[in-house]
């Protein structure tokens, strides 16, 4: 176990280092600079701007700077908003971005599996196709089409909820459904699948030729072996929501991580972007190896060797 965990932290070190290594290059490599577009600027404000943020030294002179400041836990400063750090903007933004996609990925989970053990109990019956045909819904049509229907009628016509921020818990019902509906559709549709497999498997008919009775085999039993495949959905996905989501954030007016990205890439903010990017790495990895720690967890025949 003590190995297994040594050998995935040096994998995952290595992996953001990586990350780090590309995207920083890659911001260097495109033409232009985050102050080229900048109007009415002079040659002599562009050049005391480089030199104020040390652009004006060797790549390879910033790169080793940028990793020394890392290392410290210093992201550098905003090249586009001045006085602030890309720690104080990660700070603002990262809670509200991190709540939604909490509530959001629980939403998924919760109605996902609850949907996909309903239409795997009754394959062929008017529930599977129900759940199947709202989880189809759900796939195909864009979150910005299911937030926009969700604010017209929810809070424009029925004046139920807010359009607009997060001031209230109630706040977050419109947009963790439109930012959960698509993952809640693909769980549901995976669960059902994953469940059918399991109740067909032979350990379930010697439960059920022991008389155990249906909830206990389908609960306990069934249902249990069944996540593997959800987990290793909602590892990723938990990732991915945590650190924001620009439509839906720009939609209900939510001041996350998705349009801060949005607009540091706009901007060609280095550090900014490489900072979200730094943190999206991080939370991806970890997830994923959470994911692995989970299975064990879950299934005691999956051993960590």
């Amino acid at each position: 176990m003590f190995n297994y965990f040594v050998k995935r932290l040096f994998s995952t070190l290595i992996t953001i280092f990586v990350v780090i290594t590309i995207t920083f290059f890659l911001m260097r490599l495109m033409p232009g600079g985050p102050f080229s577009g900048e109007k009415r600027q002079t040659a002599q404000v562009l050049q005391s701007l480089n030199a104020k943020y040390g652009l004006d030294k060797p790549v390879f002179e910033q790169y080793t700077m940028y990793l020394k400041n890392l290392l410290h836990g210093d992201l550098g400063l905003s090249l586009q908003s001045q006085g602030r750090s890309v720690n104080d903007i990660i700070g603002y933004s990262l809670p509200v971005s991190a709540r939604l996609g909490v509530v959001s990925t629980v939403f998924a989970m919760v109605l996902g599996v609850y949907m996909g053990i309903i239409a795997a109990l009754h394959q062929g019956k008017w529930q599977d196709r129900l759940c199947m045909f709202i989880s189809t819904i759900g796939i195909t049509v864009p979150s910005f089409v299911i937030a926009t229907l969700l604010i017209y009628v929810f809070a424009i016509k029925m004046s139920l909820f807010h359009a607009i921020g997060l001031d209230s818990p109630m706040d977050y019902v419109l947009p963790s459904i439109a930012l959960g509906a698509s993952s809640m559709a693909f769980i549901a549709r995976l669960g059902r699948s994953a469940l059918l497999d399991v109740i067909r498997s032979d350990y379930i008919r010697v439960a059920r030729a022991k008389g155990l009775s249906k909830n206990t085999v389908i609960y306990k039993h069934a249902l249990r072996n069944s996540l593997i495949p959800i987990v290793t959905y909602i590892g990723p996905l938990l990732a991915a929501v945590l650190t924001g989501s620009f439509v839906i954030e720009g939609l209900f007016g939510i001041p996350g991580m998705g349009r801060e990205f949005i607009t540091s890439i706009t901007n060609r903010d280095y550090t900014v972007i490489i900072g979200f990017v730094t943190l999206d790495a991080s939370f991806l990895v970890l997830a994923n190896f959470a994911v692995d720690i989970l299975y064990a967890v879950i299934d005691p025949r999956i051993k960590i060797e």
